[in-house]
């Protein structure tokens, strides 16, 4: 059997679009769903959805959230 580095070295002579194939079914052998935490993200979604239908949260826009990101993004 190939070690990583070896496996790596095979792949990265692949064509680019056979590369992404590879890492696209790699990447969906490790999205493995864990119910517990499902479950405990569900109640969180939850939680906020009725704090902000009560408007007990503060909403912050997507302009906003862009902007902050700019301007610290290369500081």
């Amino acid at each position: 059997m190939l070690n990583s580095q070896e496996l790596y070295q095979q792949a990265n002579q692949l064509p680019p679009l056979e590369k992404l194939r590879l890492a696209e079914l790699l990447l969906a052998d490790l999205d493995i769903t864990d119910p517990t935490i499902d479950a405990i993200w569900l109640d969180e979604a939850q939680m906020r959805w009725k704090k902000y239908q009560a408007g007990e949260l503060t909403t912050v826009s997507y302009e906003e959230v862009m902007e902050k990101y700019k301007c610290s993004r290369f500081s």
